[in-house]
């Protein structure tokens, strides 16, 4: 969730009571003074029985206070992409949700879908808030009795971070560090944080393991491996609980079809490879272009981990779920399976049925040749293990979802 124009606004809930099915008598007759006293005095009662037992009474919410049997978790970034999908979930396991985003990139869209699938007072509420203010960051923590923090709100997209470097470094370091202060000053104990395969950099051997150097080459990936190291030297002085997934390339979007991937057309540019095929499949734009054809790969394209988008939340959930006091978790969260360029572009063909003419590019700034995981951890640790690995199934879905909602969800 980008820091850029600093909004101090909160999305605020309000509540009107409407009393019906109360019989008045007929107007025509003689006033009744004593009768209307106690029609009077007994709507009085029944108005103060409904405030108390109504989540607002005294300036309080059910968001503003721990509940047992409930775990209330403050999602960053909900309104995006992943965090959408992982408000989705997180509601549908019954937990409680704050989205708390500024909506630089995120979608208001998302946040009013799930909200006509979760109508029920004390389910989800919606936070406007940039995380780049420390007050206003500082004021919603004090506001609410968050159990924990699933972080996504970050800018994400490596040519842009090489575009436009200290944007980055502001937006995942400082507003990371800012929700981390904020934790501690409110005693949130419980911290999912979303890390990305960009912190290891190109490794010299594949695939890619928990302990693999991190060596990162672009700015996207340089912020989030500080922010890493400032998560894991806060967490050597708390009991905090830590998990930090770092995950590959994200496809996909809910199979049941109630949300999908709207990324801004100004950002059509520096977007994920399934946008720019959708995009070119639908006519929006008049085809695909590919970065980078002679890298040391078996077809010269790159070779990436494509992670299905309902694979990953399922990792986050199960994550918050064996998050233990003063203990670190730090899992890849991948397939296993590389997959390059070309074969992706030939998977959202089969996908659409479309056409794609396809343009090959010099390579981009800031790419690697080949990346991929060993899940091996997280699936020993954690139970955890991909099932929806068939690529074109997974671009199916979401071009089904595309397809329904051509114009995204809307105006934001």
């Amino acid at each position: 969730m980008p820091t850029t124009p600093r909004s101090r606004s909160q999305a605020r809930t309000t509540r009107s009571w409407i009393l019906s099915g109360m019989d008045f008598g007929d107007t025509r007759r003689k006033p009744n003074f004593a009768g209307k006293i106690a029609v009077a005095a007994a709507l009085t009662v029944m108005c103060i029985l409904v405030l108390k037992q109504s989540p607002g009474f005294g300036g309080t919410s059910v968001f503003s206070r721990h509940e047992t049997g409930v775990t209330h978790v403050l999602v960053t970034g909900g309104a995006g992409y992943i965090g959408s999908h992982a408000t989705l979930r997180l509601l549908t396991d019954n937990y409680r949700v704050t989205i708390v985003d500024n909506l630089s990139r995120g979608n208001m869209g998302a946040v009013r879908a799930l909200q006509r699938l979760f109508p029920e007072p004390g389910r989800l509420q919606f936070i406007y808030t940039d995380l780049g203010d420390p007050k206003a960051v500082n004021k919603m923590f004090s506001e609410n009795a968050f159990d924990a923090v699933m972080h996504f709100a970050a800018v994400a997209y490596v040519g842009e971070s090489t575009q436009e470097p200290l944007r980055y470094y502001h937006n995942i370091t400082s507003n990371t560090l800012t929700v981390l202060e904020a934790m501690a000053a409110h005693n949130v104990k419980t911290l999912i944080y979303s890390s990305t395969c960009a912190t290891y950099g190109e490794p010299d051997t594949m695939p890619i393991v928990e302990t693999t150097p991190q060596i990162p080459i672009n700015p996207y990936g340089k912020a989030k491996k500080m922010s890493e190291d400032i998560i894991l030297d806060f967490s050597k002085k708390s009991n905090m609980a830590v998990m930090i997934l770092r995950y590959f390339n994200v496809i996909g979007s809910d199979p049941e079809g109630r949300l999908g991937e709207a990324p801004r057309p100004e950002l059509r540019e520096h977007g994920r490879i399934s946008g720019a095929c959708f995009d070119a499949a639908s006519g929006i734009i008049p085809g695909l272009k590919v970065r980078g054809t002679d890298y040391p790969t078996a077809d010269g394209t790159c070779v990436r981990d494509y992670i299905d988008v309902t694979d990953l939340v399922d990792a986050h959930v199960k994550a918050l779920g064996k998050a233990e006091p003063s203990k670190v978790g730090i899992y890849n969260v991948g397939t296993g399976k590389g997959r390059s360029v070309k074969e992706f572009v030939e998977a959202c063909k089969k996908a659409t049925g479309a056409t794609i003419k396809v343009d090959y590019l010099d390579r981009r700034a800031g790419d690697y040749a080949e990346v991929y995981s060993n899940p091996a951890k997280i699936r020993d640790e954690l139970n955890w293990t991909a099932q929806h690995t068939d690529l074109r199934e997974s671009l199916a879905t979401a071009w089904k979802w595309q397809k329904a909602h051509p114009g995204g969800y809307g105006s934001a």
